[in-house]
């Protein structure tokens, strides 16, 4: 509380508290010699939410420069994409694999 030396009377300072972005992680596909290219697409629509084109676009960097970014989220939501990649991936028998890092 700060003094007004107009009225004599305490004044309240006001506080505001900044509100801290989260920190983001980006989920990246790494290319292997064995996951199809089809089935990158496939993940890529369904956990990454990305339409048609832009999961062709990443498969295909996936496929050139060895890796491709599918997207920068929380912790909590990127480790999610992470599980539910390698689980699927697991699951046809692929081994496709998708890191986490941090931005």
């Amino acid at each position: 509380m700060a003094h007004d030396p107009r009225t004599g009377h305490g004044v309240l300072d006001e506080t505001r508290q900044k509100t801290r972005e989260p920190i983001r992680y980006q989920v990246t596909l790494l290319n292997d010699d064995y996951t199809t290219m089809e089935f990158v697409v496939q993940v890529l629509e369904s956990v990454f939410d990305k339409s048609p084109a832009e999961a062709y676009g990443i498969m295909m960097r996936v496929h050139t420069e060895g890796r491709g970014r599918c997207g920068a989220y929380t912790h909590e939501i990127a480790e999610t994409k992470v599980a539910a990649t390698r689980a699927l991936a697991a699951r046809a028998g692929f081994p496709l694999q998708a890191i986490l890092e941090e931005e």
